[in-house]
């Protein structure tokens, strides 16, 4: 009985034993004279059991296994410029340009191919004495699965020495702890190194993250070197523009070599069980856990974007980046106006609009002067005034001879009042004030005109306590909103009196009234983290996330504790952010200032709570290696490995579902009993 080793197990025996156990689950053995049948029988019956083309055996899994090469991997003094890899089976190299990397990195790209079972490799010209690596990432699979080799590189050396050593580790997002796929990841020797050598010059030995974000740089020599991660836009290797995403090492590392033993495992090829078990020697390089974070520098170029007149009432500016200031305006040939209007501006100050005064909203035409911060394509600063040009959109013209339709009485009332909105649900958080908004900033307010009342034996009586109504801030004019500790369960009536406030254009607001009901204290649980490992000298904050790895809420990190109340019940996941400046915000890195993204952490697996429940959770911040604690179902950048696997169990399934089951019971022999299966007994 042969044994092959766990490692390379290829072979796949065909267990003709358990072949009519599988067709014949009932039958201990396959015996023509029990089934009462001919040989004749028999044989129609054979034919007849499976009328479909035969599947050939089991799906190929398997990658392509590399046979040989011309000139043979690790090969020294190598002058020929044409390389040839051969492998067991027919191959494609798929998107050889993006995926398929060179050290050492050249503006000559080589050209890489395929045909039938070989793999061409064209170099237009080789440098002398250096260590050639061809990182082909997982660009070479199979032709007729799609099985793909991962990992597969090829070394050879155009002088008399090899340059052996390797760098490994992972790429992770800096935030999400994504697997980063396909970023190029690459070294700087670093005693030739400046604070600008990442942007001006090109990695010097590189390789390319795989689908679980890992990485290996091969073919270097003995020394100290810098490493780099870089989403390379423009395929210079080297971090030319802030769109980049890049990660950077903040240690020097020297890349060595030692002798290991380790075990290998030999099972028996037809039982599955193990054998054996022999030791061998192999050789580690190290480092081999180097963890880069990536993260995007979020600087780009400030520019006005685009500018509009909405429609009379309102002007609009559009930045292509955020903004630390807002911009000035003046209205030219107006000095006497100090401002257009009312201004209405998104959290990062990049999206402007300027509700126009009366008088302004009249004029067909506008000329604004827009003074503000604007860069150039080298970032570089200044103040920059430009004048802008705003005109009304023209109305559609009425159609001839339409007759006047009748205004009713109240369709005359809406077109000259306005009226709030409720932004809040009639199922009413606890913990949360109602919101309700405006269609346009108000000039005038009476919040005496508000009122709230709560049922007491099913009459609606005044709130006993104050409540106050806050008013909007300067960013956010059309948004109200009333705060109140309100009670589990009760059922309160918001009302605001006609004519209680006054829009910026005249318009008086119509009567609102809205009833809703606080939640119940049952509605709600809770989680309590008791965090250790974390530095007491640096301020955190915990995000709760949900099944889509989104943000649902935060909370500070107070004395090694994180408290969530007024949870929904369902599953959450969480993450801790070490908020460095304490500014309560996620930072992201910046190179040229050799500043690292705030660093991100998850909890290790899923929290469900359900209603009524009080869960606590102790959360060991470094128990989990960091590339290992991001739970897999809120993982995006999952393996293709595992998709082909899934799409596969599923196709699977499906065959399955419509492969016909053989029927030992029917007869062959019977014209209405052909290809269907006998469900109702009968006689032969």
């Amino acid at each position: 009985m042969n044994n092959v080793s766990k490692t390379s197990n290829r072979i796949k025996p065909i267990q003709t034993e358990m072949l009519s156990k599988k067709i014949f689950p009932n039958i201990p053995a396959w015996r023509p004279a029990a089934l009462g049948l001919t040989a004749v029988t028999l044989a129609m019956l054979s034919s007849c059991a499976n009328i479909g083309t035969p599947s050939g055996g089991p799906r190929d899994e398997d990658p392509p296994r590399f046979l040989s090469a011309n000139p043979p991997a690790g090969s020294l003094n190598v002058d020929k410029e044409r390389i040839t890899l051969t492998f067991d089976e027919l191959i494609n190299v798929k998107d050889a340009f993006q995926k398929v990397v060179v050290s050492p990195t050249s503006k000559s790209v080589p050209r890489v191919s395929s045909q039938g079972r070989r793999v061409t490799i064209e170099f237009d010209s080789l440098a002398p004495n250096t260590t050639y690596t061809v990182d082909f990432a997982d660009a070479i699979e199979d032709n007729n699965e799609g099985n793909t080799l991962q990992g597969f590189s090829y070394t050879f050396s155009t002088g008399p020495q090899l340059d052996s050593l390797r760098i490994s580790g992972r790429v992770l997002g800096a935030r999400d702890l994504e697997p980063q796929q396909g970023m190029i990841v690459g070294v700087h020797e670093n005693g030739g190194m400046s604070d600008t050598t990442f942007s001006k010059t090109r990695l010097l030995r590189v390789a390319k993250t795989d689908d679980r974000g890992r990485f290996t740089i091969r073919g270097l020599a003995p020394g100290k070197y810098r490493v780099f991660a870089l989403g390379d836009k423009d395929n210079d290797y080297a971090y030319s523009s802030p769109e980049e995403d890049l990660a950077f090492y903040d240690f020097t590392v020297e890349p060595s070599a030692r002798t290991v033993t380790a075990l290998d495992s030999i099972y028996n090829p037809l039982t599955g069980h193990l054998d054996s078990v022999t030791e061998r020697t192999r050789t580690q390089f190290l480092p081999n856990d180097i963890v880069l974070r990536s993260f995007n520098s979020e600087i780009r170029q400030q520019y006005l974007a685009k500018y509009e007149r909405i429609d009379s009432t309102r002007v609009f500016l559009k930045f292509n980046t955020r903004s630390d200031s807002l911009p000035r305006l003046s209205v030219i040939g107006r000095p006497d106006i100090t401002s257009p209007g009312t201004l209405e501006a998104s959290q990062r100050l990049d999206s402007l609009v300027w509700w126009l005064t009366p008088e302004l909203m009249r004029t067909d035409s506008l000329q604004i002067a827009v003074t503000y911060t604007r860069s150039d394509q080298n970032l570089v600063k200044s103040i920059t005034t430009d004048t802008l040009n705003f005109f009304r959109k023209n109305l559609p013209a009425p159609k001839k001879k339409e007759k006047k339709k009748r205004i009713s009485a109240a369709d005359s009332i809406a077109a000259i009042t306005t009226a709030f909105k409720m932004i809040s649900p009639t199922a009413q958080e606890v913990h949360l004030p109602i919101e309700f908004e405006i269609p346009a900033p108000l000039s005038r307010f009476d919040t005496n005109a508000v009122h709230l009342s709560v049922t007491a034996d099913s009459v609606y009586r005044p709130v006993r306590e104050k409540f106050s109504v806050i008013m909007p801030d300067s960013l956010q004019p059309r948004v109200f909103s009333i705060d109140y500790p309100w009670e589990y369960g009760g059922k309160y009536r918001l009302e605001i009196d006609s004519l209680a406030a006054t829009d910026i254009f005249g318009k008086p607001t119509r009567p609102l009234r809205h009833d809703f009901t606080v939640k119940q204290t049952g509605d709600y649980c809770s989680v309590m983290f008791h965090i250790t490992g974390l530095s007491p000298d640096i301020p955190a904050f915990v995000e709760l996330l949900n099944n889509n790895d989104a943000v649902q809420r935060t909370t500070v990190v107070e004395k090694g504790d994180a408290f969530f109340p007024f949870l929904a019940p369902g599953r959450y996941y969480a993450r801790i952010i070490l908020d460095q400046n304490g500014n309560g915000e996620y930072d992201t890195g910046n190179y040229d200032l050799g500043l690292q993204p705030e660093l991100a952490y998850y909890y290790p697996k899923a929290i469900n709570v359900k209603k009524n429940w009080d869960k606590e959770e102790n959360w060991a911040l470094f128990d989990t290696p960091v590339d290992m604690m991001k739970p897999a179902a809120v993982t995006k950048n999952k393996p293709a490995s595992d998709k082909r696997r899934r799409d596969r169990n599923k196709e699977k399934e499906d065959d399955e579902e419509d492969d016909e089951i053989f029927d030992p019971t029917r007869n062959p022999f019977d014209p209405n009993d052909r290809g269907h299966r006998r469900t109702t007994a009968g006689s032969y």
